[in-house]
C-alpha cells in the first residue's frame, strides 16, 4: 500500500504555521536550514499549547504583504499536492496581517484570490477558514465573523476560534458565533486541546459547531464520546501535534484516535501546523499504519467522515466522492 499515493482529505491546516523552509528562505534571506530549525519549529515535546505557539508569529510576522500571502498560499498547496491531497480547508486570522499597511477586506481577498489561482494550477479543491483567536476582544471576534459573511461566495466558507484555550474565557467570542448561526455561516472551534473534556462541553453548549478542531480529549468522558457520536459532531484530530502539545500523551500509542474511531465517533487525520511540528499528511498516515495499524478501510472511511463533514456545498461533495472512488485504495 502506497501511503503517500492514497487520496486524502485535510480540514485542519493553519495557514500561518506551516510554511516551509523553502518559503522561510525566500521570506526572510539568510535564513539556514538550522535556524529554520531551531526558530521556527515548536519543542519535539511542549510543556504546553502556550510554549508550543511561542513560535507561531514567526511566521505571522513575514505574512505581512501581498506578496508574501501570495507566496506562503503558493507553498502550502506545493505541499498538499506532494502529499495527494484533493481537497484541503485552509485557515488563518486575517486580523494577524496588519502591520505593513494591509486591512482585513484585503488580507482575506488576496488569499482568497490566490487559492483560486492555485485550485486552478493543482486541481486540489480548497476551502477558508477565517480565524479569530482566544485572546481577540468581542469586536474583533464579530470583525472576523463578518468578514466570512462578507466573502459569502468565494473561496471563504467558515468561521473558527484557535489559540490558548486554557489562558483565554470563550465569553468575548459567543456574540460572534451566535452572529454566524443566524446568518447561516459553518462553524468549527478549537477545543479538548489544552483543556479536557469541560472545555469542549463548553465549546459545543456556547458556540454551537458542527465540528470540533482537535477534540483529542473527550476520550476521558465517555459521555461526552457518545454525545459527539449520536450529533455526528465531527473531530478533526491532529495526532502528532497533540502528543507534541499534550503532555498526558506520552507517545503515539496511547493518542485516543484509534478509539474513538472504534467508538464510532466522525473523525480524520490532518497536520494541523506543518511548521511548529515537521510532519506530513503522509507521514501521519504512515504512523496510523505502524501504530494502530490501519489500512484501506480505516483510511477510506475517515476521509469520507471528513468530506461528509466538509464546509462544502453538496454537488461539490459528491464530485470528490466520485474521485475518493476512482482512486485506487489497494
Amino acid at each position: 500500500m502506497n501511503l503517500r499515493e492514497l487520496p486524502k482529505i485535510e480540514l485542519h491546516l493553519h495557514l500561518d504555521c506551516s510554511l516551509s523552509y523553502d518559503a522561510v528562505s525566500r521570506l526572510a534571506s539568510g535564513v539556514t536550514r538550522d535556524e529554520y530549525d531551531r526558530d521556527y519549529r515548536a519543542p519535539a515535546r511542549c510543556a504546553d499549547l502556550t510554549q508550543f505557539l511561542a513560535r507561531a508569529p514567526k511566521g505571522v510576522q513575514l505574512m505581512q504583504t501581498q506578496p508574501a500571502l501570495e507566496l506562503v498560499t503558493e507553498d502550502l498547496f506545493r505541499q498538499l499536492l506532494d502529499d495527494h491531497v484533493i481537497y484541503a480547508e485552509l485557515r488563518f486570522a486575517p486580523l494577524l496581517h496588519l502591520d505593513r499597511g494591509l486591512d482585513p477586506h484585503r488580507v482575506v481577498e488576496i488569499v482568497d484570490r490566490t487559492t483560486e489561482r492555485m485550485i486552478r494550477e493543482t486541481g486540489i479543491e480548497a476551502r477558508l477558514i477565517l480565524c479569530t483567536l482566544r485572546h481577540f476582544n468581542e469586536s474583533q471576534s464579530l470583525q472576523t465573523v463578518q468578514l466570512v459573511e462578507a466573502f459569502q461566495g468565494t473561496r471563504v466558507t467558515a468561521l473558527d476560534i484557535a489559540g490558548d484555550e486554557a489562558g483565554f474565557p470563550l465569553t468575548p467570542h459567543i456574540p460572534a458565533f451566535r452572529y454566524a448561526a443566524d446568518h447561516g455561516l459553518f462553524r468549527t472551534a478549537h477545543a479538548g486541546e489544552a483543556l479536557g473534556p469541560e472545555s469542549i462541553w463548553e465549546t459545543l453548549q456556547h458556540l454551537k459547531p458542527t465540528r470540533i478542531g482537535h477534540g483529542t480529549r473527550s476520550m476521558e468522558d465517555p459521555t461526552l464520546v457518545n454525545h459527539l457520536r449520536d450529533q455526528q459532531i465531527h473531530l478533526e484530530l491532529c495526532p502528532t501535534s497533540n502528543v507534541q502539545i499534550i503532555p498526558t500523551l506520552d507517545d503515539w500509542t496511547v493518542h485516543p484516535i484509534d478509539r474513538l474511531y472504534r467508538s464510532g465517533v466522525s473523525l480524520n487525520l490532518n497536520t494541523d501546523t506543518r511548521m511548529l511540528t515537521p510532519v506530513t499528511l503522509t507521514a501521519e498516515y504512515e504512523a496510523m499504519h505502524r501504530v494502530f495499524h490501519w489500512g484501506p478501510e480505516e483510511f477510506a472511511g475517515t476521509n469520507h467522515m471528513a468530506l461528509n463533514a466538509a464546509f462544502l456545498d453538496e454537488a461539490t461533495k459528491q464530485n470528490l466522492r466520485e474521485s475518493l472512488r476512482s482512486l485506487s485504495w489497494a
